[in-house]
Formats: C-alpha cells, structure tokens, sequence
C-alpha cells in the first residue's frame, strides 16, 4: 500500500494549523488566568491592610479595580492606591 506524498503533506499542514490554532487560542487564557490570580492576591493584600488598617481608621475600598492594581504592581501598586486615597481624601 503506498501513501502518496500529497496525503502525507496535506496531514503535515493540518496538524501545523492545529497546533498554530492551539497556541493562538492558548495565550489569551493563560493571560486572563494570570490576571484573575494577580486580583486574587491583591484582595487578599487589601483585606490584611484593611484589617490592620481598622484599628487606626484607615481603609481601601475592596474592587476588583484596586485588587487588580495591588496584584499586578505589588508593593508599588499599593502605594499607588493609598497615594490616590489620600490625594482625593483631601478634595
């Protein structure tokens, strides 16, 4: 039974569009996990800061927003939130 070589070739392709299609499909998640786990830990950062924060009166608003800032930035992005709360708590 021979295979000729065009059948050979055409499944070359199509498991190089398959993969290709796999990795295209593949970065996006990898990239929204990421940024549901960096808002995961930046909440659990603000919920430390809002506990030992509440027994000298200072609080950060819990969102998605600033958990997301906290967790991507790390100790930056906290002071960026903090920075912000003082700024406009002065307005």
């Amino acid at each position: 039974m021979v295979i000729p070589y065009g059948t050979i070739f055409a499944y070359f392709i199509g498991i190089i569009l398959l993969y290709s299609l796999g990795r295209l499909l593949l970065t996006p998640l990898k990239f929204i996990l990421k940024l549901i786990y960096n808002a995961i830990v930046g909440g659990i950062v603000i919920l430390v800061i809002n506990l030992i924060g509440r027994l000298i009166g200072f609080t950060i608003a819990l969102n998605f927003v600033s958990a997301l800032i906290v967790g991507t930035l790390g100790v930056p992005g906290l002071g960026l939130i903090v920075a912000l709360k003082f700024m406009f708590k002065a307005l």
